[in-house]
């Protein structure tokens, strides 16, 4: 695709790459002057959702340039054309519709193609819901955990809520607001009651709520704030501080006993509650154990 000369005037002074740009949560002042700049005199801006990208160049007040739709559904082929364009010489943006790109959004795949072509991937950092909701959490331990949304099946929540109570760093993930009630009352069902919890609304928006509580505090919460399920949601649970007892028993020898009796995850769960190793662990050593 050969560049044409309103795209070469657009990124003026701005190399050729993709230029991987984290947005507003929701308050407009959170965009960095960085990050306007660039959105300023690119060439083109992936984007997530054109409706809500052309939005946001609105109110920033930016003439917006060709923009080229890249969501999860047509991100391979989207490439391709993101490709040509980069390859032209044009500085190209990728923008999700909210926080930093390819962190629980669209992005990656676009950022590994381009990076496998052998164009550069420059990151525009900004407002992360993830760092965000870590920074007002309260909790000391350094290590933390992103793991995405949280699964919406009750057996594999069940398995997810099993798993974190047995971590030892920081826990942070999301959750949509239509199953925020079925999450939080698996974990009040799953972790000990004394495990904290800190549970983030609408962050940065206009009826944005941070609350710090314990599992066994959830039901009470629910009732006091039933109409606070509705917005986005970042929650993050603190790991598990209680010291490991060491164990006779070796964890590798006895779940390849139990695995040659028991379905995998009973394997599992028998082997971390004898042994007290950490259930993800086990799952992955499952897995291992059973391609031989």
């Amino acid at each position: 695709m050969a560049q044409t000369q309103q795209e070469g005037a657009a990124a003026e002074g701005l190399p050729a790459g993709l230029y991987v740009v984290a947005t507003p949560l929701g308050n407009l002042g959170d965009i960095t002057v960085r990050a306007r700049s660039v959105l300023a005199r690119v060439a083109c801006i992936a984007c997530e959702d054109t409706r809500v990208t052309r939005e946001l160049l609105r109110l920033l007040d930016i003439a917006p340039p060709p923009l080229r739709a890249v969501h999860g559904h047509n991100e391979r082929a989207a490439a391709a054309d993101v490709l040509a364009r980069i390859h032209a010489g044009a500085a190209v943006a990728y923008v999700s519709d909210a926080g930093t790109p390819a962190i629980s959004d669209p992005g990656a795949r676009l950022v590994a193609a381009v990076r496998a072509a052998g164009f550069p991937t420059i990151p525009i950092p900004g407002v992360s819901a993830v760092t965000a909701a870590l920074s007002v959490a309260g909790i000391e331990a350094t290590a933390f955990a992103f793991l995405g949304f949280a699964p919406s099946a009750k057996g594999e929540l069940t398995r997810f809520v099993e798993g974190l109570a047995a971590r030892v760093e920081t826990s942070v993930f999301f959750e949509a607001p239509h199953r925020i009630e079925a999450t939080l009352r698996a974990l009040a069902a799953g972790l000990p009651a004394a495990r904290r919890i800190v549970i983030a609304r609408e962050l940065t928006k206009r009826f944005e709520t941070v609350s710090a509580l314990g599992a066994g505090e959830i039901d009470a919460w629910l009732v006091a704030n039933g109409e606070r399920l509705r917005g986005e949601f970042v929650l993050v649970v603190a790991g598990d501080d209680a010291p490991r007892r060491p164990s006779a028993l070796d964890a590798r020898e006895l779940l390849t006993e139990l695995l040659a009796e028991l379905p995998p995850a009973r394997a599992v769960r028998v082997t971390a509650r004898l042994t007290g190793e950490d259930r993800e662990a086990l799952y992955a050593l499952a897995e291992t154990l059973k391609a031989r």
